[in-house]
């Protein structure tokens, strides 16, 4: 009895998903899983981590379970398998009665491949039980950082993951696109018991997203500035206060945006409602508090602005990675000043963590502002933090306009004197008084003055004085201190500087904001643009009418590919990147008359092979039969070959006639009418 042959990976990622290879780590990490090897994988957003689970879990027997943080989250995952043709379900507590039966039926009957499930079913004594019942044969762990104490999306139910995997005692496959060093160790000793994984750290370069930060002035209009620039495309803005997301949308709104807000102290229903409609509307606008955004997979945000700024890199690389995970150009903005460093400094100093854990805190803050306040290329600094070297990438802010630089030690060391002079006690303005000679009230009654820092500072003005210390807040020289009502304090990183054995440069910007940046306005050459809107209007009311977020349909990127290429054949149709082979079905006619006109009609025998070498096959060997339907002078008795039969003889492309006998077993009469004919389209071919 031959044994079954295990599914090709890459013949299934194209036949399935549409895809026509790998995108680069992606094979290696497919390989490690399917060998049932322990696997790590780190991979930028949009590198394509779902496909490197989803991909095994088809191979291999079993059910491939898959633990994952939010219910949108599963709900969208389980919606574009099952668009792709993949038996997938979730059991989350969003389900309907029915749609929990539905998995449970597709477990008992063995049709069930994927099953997603949330870490805290896991607390169920059922859920060990089931996933036995279901043939567990593999787990898979998304958004694995979730079970680190370092994370900044720790989840305590994910604690339980390592258990499970010794209890099924299966292979296990974690994945994040966000993880330090720290991180890192972490996973591997609570996942895996300390022992190595198959680690693939594959990049957190995410060379299509624009990278730039600017100091605030007026931040509500530097927002509108940049949405305005990018009027019609789909983008999140993420501020930190709940109150500010909905007058931001409502300022949004006002300028003739579709907008809406977002935080957790909106009713549920209400929350998914915006979720809804941010997964199925093009071109709106989200304002948000970081609670949105982990759970959409939604691959055409265009551009991601933060009003504030965010709690830490690694925070910040995972927001603005929602951004471009089609791969298309995506475009960012983050907004900073003096008021937000005070903010995130006093939430680390008031928390309730051990003083390893804020040291540790204030280190990563540190290093975001090191991003916020970099006077070279963004990406450097920022692929540096996690452990990479590039060169300047020319697609940042930075690179785009180089930072004025000064050598600022002789500022800084005024500075630094005046803080200690006046015993650590005032914050930046009233030390800039003192700097600039503003004899102030508050500044004579104190008598400083008389200091010898009063007035040394002339030579630069207010705002930029502001700018110094804004600057030395970000290269953590000087800290609030929350118990003096955020008065500065020199922190030891000052010492060298203020001792002369140190020199520091800053940059010469002021509150002054950047000339804003012109966006892309399209994806596509202005001949090709009228064929995308007709082309996302179709997918529009194809995916109203399925009750799906739009592009589960098909991702823009698809759609561009096709408005580009314009192809006229479902068989080319099949070739654009994302089309399956359940999708041209569902959707290739549709398309094709957008495009077209008019789409052809083949039969649905015919339809398994679009897009295949073998389709060419069919068509020459249903043309020959038809040429030889009543013998070769056209007076012999009709015979005619069904359609599987010959799909059945392209695939197996006989090359001799005994060959063709026993695949086709046509019989003598069929073999001696249609043999040499189909051997010779064959053997042609």
């Amino acid at each position: 009895m031959p044994v079954p042959r295990t599914p090709d990976p890459s013949d299934l990622l194209h036949r399935v998903f549409g895809f026509p290879g790998f995108r680069p780590g992606q094979e290696e990490i497919v390989r490690a899983v399917l060998e049932g090897r322990n696997t790590l994988a780190i991979m930028p957003t949009g590198g394509g981590k779902s496909l490197c689970f989803q991909l095994p879990a088809l191979c291999r027997d079993g059910v491939t379970v898959v633990i994952s943080p939010l219910i949108a989250l599963m709900r969208d995952q389980v919606r574009a398998l099952r668009a792709a043709g993949v038996e997938a379900g979730a059991l989350t507590s969003g389900n309907t009665d029915a749609e929990t039966e539905e998995v449970f039926a597709a477990i008992d009957e063995g049709r069930l491949k994927l099953l997603y499930m949330a870490p805290e079913r896991l607390a169920s004594g059922a859920a060990v039980a089931l996933l036995r019942r279901a043939g567990c044969s593999l787990i898979a762990v998304d958004e694995a950082h979730c079970v680190s104490q370092w994370g900044h999306d720790f989840r305590p139910d994910y604690l339980r993951i390592g258990n499970l995997r010794r209890t099924l005692g299966v292979p296990l496959a974690a994945f994040t696109a966000t993880a330090d060093e720290e991180t890192r160790t972490e996973i591997v000793a609570r996942l895996f018991d300390g022992e190595a994984p198959a680690t693939f750290l594959r990049g957190f370069d995410r060379p299509n997203i624009h990278l730039a930060f600017a100091v605030k002035d007026k931040p509500r209009d530097q927002i509108l500035r940049f949405a305005a620039a990018r009027k019609g495309q789909s983008g999140i803005v993420y501020c930190a206060a709940r109150a500010r997301t909905e007058v931001l949308a409502q300022a949004l709104r006002d300028a003739g945006h579709s907008a809406c807000h977002y935080h957790g102290g909106m009713d549920a229903e209400d929350r998914r409602r915006v979720e809804i409609r941010f997964q199925q509307e093009d071109g709106l606008i989200v304002v948000a508090t970081i609670a949105f955004g982990m759970g959409i997979d939604k691959p055409d945000i265009r551009w991601v602005a933060h009003a504030d700024l965010p709690k830490s890199i690694e925070a910040y690389y995972q927001e603005i990675g929602r951004a471009g995970r089609d791969g298309a150009p995506a475009e960012t903005l983050t907004l900073y000043g003096p008021d937000d460093i005070r903010l995130r400094r006093a939430q680390i100093d008031e928390g309730l963590a051990p003083a390893d854990r804020k040291a540790a805190d204030h280190g990563r803050l540190n290093a975001l502002l090191g991003l916020a306040e970099a006077i070279g290329c963004r990406r450097q600094v920022l692929l540096a933090y996690f452990g990479e070297e590039a060169a300047p990438c020319g697609h940042c802010d930075l690179c785009d306009r180089p930072a004025v630089l000064f050598d600022a030690t002789e500022a800084v060391r005024k500075a630094l004197s005046a803080i200690l002079r006046t015993g650590e006690w005032f914050g930046a303005g009233h030390l800039i008084d003192i700097l600039t000679g503003n004899a102030t009230q508050k500044v004579r009654e104190r008598g400083h003055d008389s200091l010898p820092t009063f007035a040394v500072g002339r030579d630069l003005s207010k705002a930029a004085w502001g700018a110094v210390f804004r600057q030395m807040m970000g290269r953590d020289l000087v800290r609030p201190d929350g118990e003096r009502h955020g008065a500065l304090r020199m922190t030891d990183a000052a010492r060298p500087i203020l001792r002369g054995e140190a020199s520091i440069t800053l940059r010469r910007d002021t509150v002054d904001a950047a000339a804003p940046r012109v966006a892309v306005k399209t994806l596509v050459s202005d001949e090709d643009a009228p064929l995308l809107s007709a082309l996302k209007a179709k997918r529009r009311a194809l995916a109203e009418a399925a009750g799906v977020p739009a592009y589960v349909v098909f991702p823009d990127r698809t759609l561009i590919e096709m408005a580009e290429r314009r192809p006229a054949t479902l068989d080319q149709m099949a070739g654009i990147t994302g089309v399956g082979a359940k999708k041209l079905e569902s959707y290739g006619a549709a398309f094709l008359q957008v495009i077209n006109g008019a789409a052809e009609d083949l039969h649905p025998t015919r339809m398994k092979l679009a897009g295949r070498s073998q389709g060419a096959v069919y068509d020459r060997l249903a043309e020959c039969s038809q040429q030889l339907y009543r013998g070769p002078d056209g007076t012999g008795k009709p015979m005619s070959l069904s359609p599987s039969l010959l799909r059945r003889i392209a695939e197996r492309h006989p090359t001799t006639l005994s060959e063709l006998d026993r695949v086709a077993e046509l019989g003598p009469a069929r073999m001696e009418r249609f043999g040499a004919a189909f051997l010779e389209v064959l053997t042609s071919s």
